[in-house]
């Protein structure tokens, strides 16, 4: 994916950020991503009607709100966004820690780390892929970790993992900002986050499509085997084993990766939140049991499948991306593949709701500013901890 969708990939992490202080520790440096190689100019992505053919039946929000909490189904938004209120400090609401450590690829037995220097090339023995040239690259990331004031040491957590977690030392503010008030509030259970940076790069032959747009569990034993026992050796805190109690989101190809971890592993997460997800063929290497990469998910695997106990939340925008790169194979719409994702939810029975933003691009921040806690409100329902 060129340039652009690099950019907005990082910025997920430095969006929307508010006044507070972390606990950050002094070393080690912060951690340089390589940027994304130069790929071939797209077409602006054109702006889909809602009511254009293959669009679910929105049920329309007033303008400025939210799709109610206790709904499933899909919903159309904007295109007023007024920033939620759940993002500003609230005198005596507890405060949670924010702190960061780094994993680095040489202690890695998952990723060693690779990148590319040229955008691929359509394969002309198989369109559905490209032909990258990749080499070794190690990597640093950043792993940033929210811990609740409630938070009782030695009882075993609720968990939400993010992808594109911020770079170390410029911790964003914004996810802790918003846990606080919804956990103050009884709206989420008081959940650690754990804020994953991205191995580097984006798209085919980089280390952030290959954990992201992979479809397999390796990510998400990746970060069973390596990330969580980390953080709790680091921090003394303890991780809930109830899948129910598990949660992961993302942006983008983050988003595809959130819910691959749950349909890969439900045993582990059963939560997803989803923004402007990268349901379409970007997988990288090819491979026969999924040739068209997310693309699948909502072409063979959701419609084929038994109904998994997953709970996802879901978005688009209506100026979202479409045909990023020199594939033409008419699986590169963000906006079809969503709603694709949608509609074979909704076939097979799901607990899901789907957001559509009017006068909204990918990833936009207006729309997460607006949605975010609604977000997490609205994925978090029915939770129940075991006793």
């Amino acid at each position: 994916m060129i340039r652009l969708l690099a950019m907005l990939a990082a910025a997920l992490a430095s969006m929307l950020v508010v006044a507070q202080t972390p606990a950050v520790p002094a070393t080690p440096a912060t951690s340089a991503q390589p940027p994304a190689s130069a790929a071939p100019a797209r077409p602006v992505p054109p702006t889909r009607a809602p009511d254009a053919p293959g669009a679910p039946a929105f049920t329309r929000v007033a303008p400025g709100q939210n799709a109610p909490v206790d709904a499933n189904g899909d919903f159309l938004i904007g295109p007023d966004y007024p920033p939620a209120p759940e993002l500003t400090a609230v005198a005596k609401v507890p405060k949670g820690t924010v702190r960061q450590f780094v994993m680095e690829s040489k202690d890695s037995g998952f990723y060693p780390g690779i990148a590319r220097e040229v955008f691929g090339t359509v394969n002309p023995d198989n369109p559905k892929t490209l032909i990258v040239e990749t080499h070794a690259k190690p990597w640093q990331r950043a792993i940033t970790v929210y811990v609740p004031k409630q938070y009782k040491k030695g009882k075993a957590a609720p968990l939400l993992v993010t992808h594109d977690g911020p770079k170390f030392g410029e911790p964003d503010l914004t996810l802790p900002q918003v846990l606080d008030n919804l956990i103050a509030q009884k709206r989420v259970p008081a959940l650690i986050a754990v804020m994953i940076q991205n191995g580097g790069g984006d798209a085919q032959g980089s280390q952030r499509g290959l954990e992201y747009d992979t479809l397999s569990g390796q990510f998400a034993e990746f970060i069973e085997a390596e990330v969580l026992p980390r953080v709790v050796k680091e921090y003394g805190v303890k991780f809930t084993d109830d899948p129910e109690g598990r949660a992961t989101m993302g942006c983008s190809s983050g988003a595809a990766a959130a819910f691959t971890m749950a349909w890969f592993h439900p045993d582990w997460y059963r939560r997803v939140v989803s923004y402007s997800g990268t349901y379409v063929n970007q997988q990288w290497p090819y491979t026969e049991a999924y040739p068209g990469g997310a693309w699948e998910y909502h072409q063979t695997l959701i419609p084929t499948s038994s109904t998994k106990p997953i709970r996802i939340w879901m978005h688009v925008g209506d100026r979202d991306l479409l045909n990023p790169n020199v594939m033409r194979d008419d699986m590169h719409d963000w906006v079809a593949a969503n709603h694709h994702m949608a509609a074979a939810l909704k076939a097979k029975g799901y607990q899901y709701q789907y957001v559509y933003a009017l006068d909204s691009g990918h990833c936009d921040r207006k729309v997460r500013e607006h949605t975010l806690p609604q977000a997490l409100e609205w994925v978090w329902r029915g939770y129940r901890p075991r006793r």
